[in-house]
């Protein structure tokens, strides 16, 4: 079953190379969408896949990676599209 979730990562999450984790994680998993910083501080990702592999993602954004301080995520699930693109990282 395909899957798409908006997640919203608030915390310490810029300068500590969330988003290349975050980008790792997701091709490693073999699900695509993006990731960007927000003027706001907080961290948007999109991601689309198989629902395992998105729910294991968002468990990635709850965690983090090392040294970030995540203090809050927020999904908002979305319908799923039939044709997918690859993960892309956005400044």
């Amino acid at each position: 079953m395909k899957a798409r979730a908006r997640i919203i990562v608030s915390g310490r999450v810029q300068g500590v190379a969330f988003r290349a984790a975050a980008q790792g994680e997701a091709y490693r998993l073999g699900i695509s969408g993006w990731v960007r910083n927000c003027e706001d501080g907080d961290l948007e990702a999109l991601a689309e896949g198989e629902k395992e592999q998105v729910l294991l993602f968002i468990e990635f954004c709850r965690r983090g990676p090392r040294f970030a301080r995540v203090s809050g995520v927020e999904v908002r699930w979305e319908e799923a599209r039939e044709e997918l693109a690859s993960f892309d990282i956005r400044g």
